[in-house]
């Protein structure tokens, strides 16, 4: 479904690091959600964000509605574009369903793993799940949805051209979403969990509380004023407090 190389951006990690970052962005976003990290990250740790098929420069390819198979794909992806270096993951909402369940069935494979898993914007328990009727709500309801989240620039909302291109992925991202039943699996490598104070997606009040049944090595939860796409205002914040648990992390795995 996809040629390899596009998954990542930039399709090569920095040779000079020694740690690498796999990004996993949001219902129908891109690698666009974490254009600020190579930035901000310190220069040891590569990021590479993942654009999923069906948006940015993959738009001419086929998006996936189904969880699991999209997971087989970008397992696939990241296996194939691994070196020698230990590897973490970050993801946001959707990402974090993803990152979660890609370091699952790469530590259940037995071969290589992330180190750790930094997940915003979604837990397993009390997260807002859509449902498939949302997915295919009229576009109009759909738009004032991603409005009030916050989901994508004040542009792309009067831009006929670029809801074209957003609305289509967004709704297979939800059915994607929709798609996954939580089975109560964990990870035996370090979790790091972050959010928004106010996130509208969190169902319940202790939503973010599930994370530390979730891996022996739970590294606490983090949150920050704002909603759902907390993680905009506070790049900043949350790169820091990541890579530096990550630096130690791969420290102390080193022995």
């Amino acid at each position: 479904m996809s040629s390899e190389g596009h998954w990542f951006h930039p399709v090569e990690p920095s040779p000079d690091a020694s740690i690498r970052l796999f990004l996993l962005p949001h219902a129908g976003s891109g690698a666009i959600i974490y254009r600020d990290w190579e930035s901000l990250l310190p220069p040891d740790i590569a990021p590479q964000a993942v654009t999923l098929p069906g948006r940015h420069n993959r738009r001419e390819e086929l998006t996936y509605e189904n969880f699991w198979p999209l997971l087989d794909a970008l397992h696939e992806a990241v296996l194939n574009d691994l070196d020698q270096r230990p590897f973490a993951f970050f993801g946001h909402c959707l990402g974090a369903q993803l990152a979660f369940r890609l370091a699952i069935k790469m530590e259940e494979e037995g071969g290589p793993a992330p180190v750790m898993v930094g997940m915003s914007g979604w837990s397993p328990v009390g997260f807002f799940q859509p449902t498939e009727e949302q997915s295919r709500m009229p576009e109009p309801e759909l738009i004032e949805w991603i409005k009030k989240l916050g989901s994508f620039p004040a542009e792309v909302y009067d831009n006929p051209e670029m809801l074209a291109l957003v609305v289509p992925a967004l709704r297979a991202d939800l059915r994607v979403a929709g798609d996954y039943e939580d089975d109560g699996a964990g990870v035996t490598c370090p979790l790091a969990s972050y959010g928004g104070r106010s996130d509208p997606l969190q169902e319940a009040p202790d939503a973010m509380t599930h994370w530390a049944g979730r891996t022996p090595a739970y590294l606490g939860h983090n949150e920050y004023e704002g909603g759902h796409f907390y993680i905009d205002t506070h790049a900043q914040a949350v790169t820091a407090h990541f890579a530096h648990r990550l630096q130690r992390t791969v420290a102390k795995a080193a022995g």
